[in-house]
């Protein structure tokens, strides 16, 4: 079925470079080529090609959907690396016996050819493959314990203080009751002890009548308060949840898991939501960039025949039909957002406003996104303003000043940045 699927529209990244040719155990000692430059400069230009193309299938010492890639010019020439890569069927064509078993461990899967690439970017690639990012198991593990995730601050919701404030009042009244029983307790007796006439005594001697006090003006103030005060306190919590859809998880068309993708995988939000470093919107991946991927992935972790969820992808390529994917966050129009400041300009982690990303099954709203939950963080941010050129004049103006630059002397607490 998939040998028919017509391959026009559907963009193929050098992601898919290695799936036939690196099949390595991780996390080995490999003795690289020596033509393999080891230089910083080119494995900083063979990250650049890794990122873009490989990383959302391949590691570099461990195994993801497919194996790692590091070691590979331990095993074969970087010249034979070069050649498979430009033309891969070629190579398994010319009846080598290293490529035609790799093409039969992955089920014949055949690879595009990639001679767009010149000798320059595969050279930087084999080098960033075989010195670039070696794990420092301490620094990967205090990594993970700093991950981004936290909402940053309060929504502004006053919620919890108007609970604190109705059980503060509740206890004072109670304690108000029991001084006045105290009272009347020490004030009884003393009378007692006084020559009292009849009437008097009659007085002093009555009997405690619960009636009487249920309908006494006194209770009937105090529950009258304490009604207006539950009242009041749950119609603000209407009002102050009007629009916020905080822990929203709408039914996708497709089961997608960005735990496995994003965590897993690894990734890169940027891979799927294109849109996030050059305009307004993140962008919801189309059909096609799925098939970058699935068009080689047909089920999880080797399992026979195509899986029902990524037949949907294929279904909606046959059909010439979007996948209908259901919004999660949603801003009301009166508010303008834009990722690309936010990312590509501001340098902010996708889980600062959508928490953990990675480690979610299924996409929710995790943080409110309330205006007061924006403008706490405009007040709590600092500027990275190293190495940023955008922010070099307001640096300059901000010199005298002894604060950190935070977003909110920029003009991040001014109502046209957002409404307008």
């Amino acid at each position: 079925m998939l040998s028919k699927r017509s391959l026009v529209g559907v963009p193929l990244k050098f992601h898919t470079l290695a799936l036939l040719f690196f099949l390595f155990l991780g996390g080995q000692a490999f003795a690289a080529d020596p033509a393999v430059s080891d230089s910083e400069e080119a494995i900083a230009a063979g990250k650049t090609v890794f990122n873009a193309n490989c990383k959302q299938c391949h590691k570099l010492d461990q195994k993801a959907v497919g194996p790692a890639l590091r070691g590979i010019t331990d095993r074969r020439s970087p010249d034979w690396a070069k050649s498979f890569i430009k033309n891969s069927q070629a190579v398994i064509a010319s009846g080598d016996d290293y490529a035609n078993a790799l093409y039969a461990e992955y089920n014949n899967l055949m690879m595009p050819s990639h001679e767009f690439l010149s000798d320059a970017d595969l050279d930087n690639l084999l080098s960033y493959i075989e010195y670039g990012d070696k794990v420092d198991p301490a620094a990967a593990a205090a990594a993970t314990a700093s991950a981004a995730g936290g909402e940053g601050g309060g929504g502004g919701i006053p919620t919890e203080y108007l609970t604190i404030i109705v059980v503060v009042l509740v206890i004072v009244l109670l304690l108000i009751l029991i001084v006045l029983g105290l009272i009347i307790s020490i004030l009884t007796k003393y009378v007692n002890k006084q020559e009292l006439d009849e009437e008097d005594k009659e007085f002093i001697s009555q009997k405690f009548q619960l009636g009487k006090v249920l309908k006494s003006d006194a209770f009937v103030i105090i529950v009258t308060a304490l009604v207006v005060a539950l009242v009041a306190k749950t119609a603000i919590d209407g009002l102050y949840s009007v629009g916020v859809q905080q822990g929203y998880a709408p039914t996708q068309p497709i089961a997608y898991s960005h735990a496995l993708h994003a965590g897993t995988l690894e990734i890169e939000c940027q891979y799927c939501h294109t849109g996030v470093e050059i305009g307004k919107s993140a962008n919801i991946p189309s059909a096609n960039i799925c098939m970058n991927c699935h068009m080689h992935v047909q089920n999880l972790q080797g399992k026979e025949g195509v899986s029902p969820e990524i037949q949907k992808i294929y279904d909606a390529i046959d059909n010439n039909q979007p996948i209908e994917w259901v919004r999660v966050h949603n801003l009301p129009d009166l508010a303008y957002f834009n990722h690309s400041q936010h990312v590509k300009v501001g340098g902010i982690e996708c889980q600062t406003c959508h928490g953990p990303i990675e480690e979610m099954e299924v996409v929710y709203q995790y943080s409110s996104l309330t205006m007061g939950w924006c403008i706490d963080c405009h007040r709590q941010t600092e500027i990275a303003a190293g190495g940023n050129e955008y922010y070099d004049k307001l640096v300059q103006l901000h010199a005298d000043s002894k604060d950190a630059l935070k977003v909110k002397d920029i003009g991040g607490l001014e109502c046209a940045k957002c409404h307008y």
